[in-house]
Formats: structure tokens, sequence, C-alpha cells
């Protein structure tokens, strides 16, 4: 029967087995695996967290193209719709003379 034995049995056999020196061994082995695997983890993490403002970054500027955009849209077509009431309100002034000046 193949059982996995905890850390704190390993370290107690690897204790009566061969003495202090293996017992330590076991723990700076333990550490070691330890400080690798959240080493790992972390440089992933940064590597991912990364790569999202990356992702960010692009999102907020094809956004910020788009408003860029629509504002130009929008502007240029107030800008017509001024021009229209300007011509307008010219025609119907020139209009008004005339009618007072016959």
């Amino acid at each position: 029967m193949n059982q996995q034995q905890s850390l704190f049995e390993q370290v107690a056999q690897a204790f009566r087995d061969h003495g202090l020196t293996a017992a330590i061994g076991v723990w700076v082995t333990f550490i070691a695996g330890l400080a690798t695997a959240v080493t790992r983890k972390a440089f992933t993490n940064e590597a991912l967290l990364h790569k999202l403002e990356q992702e960010l970054a692009e999102e907020r500027a094809r956004i910020e193209k788009r408003r860029d955009e629509d504002r130009k849209v929008d502007h240029d077509r107030l800008a017509r719709i001024e021009r229209d009431i300007h011509d307008m309100r010219n025609l119907i002034f020139a209009a008004f003379q005339r009618e007072n000046g016959d």
C-alpha cells in the first residue's frame, strides 16, 4: 500500500533514519520548493497583469479615437446647422427688407 506521508512525517522519518542533517535537508528542500512555486506564481501573475494592462491601454486608445471621430462628426454637423440657420436668417431678413421697401 502506497500512502503519501505528510511533511512532518517525512522530517521525522529522515531524522530517525539519518539524523539531524537529513532532517535539515528535507526542510531546506521544502523551503526551496515553496520559494520556487511562489516565485513562479508571482512572475506568472506579473506577466498576466502586464498583458491585461496593455490590452486595457489599447482599448482605451480605441475608445478615445472613436470619441474623437464622433466629436468631429458632431462638430461638422453643428457647423452645418449653424450655417443653415444663418443663411435662413439672412434670407428672411432680405425678404423682409424687400417687403418694407416696396
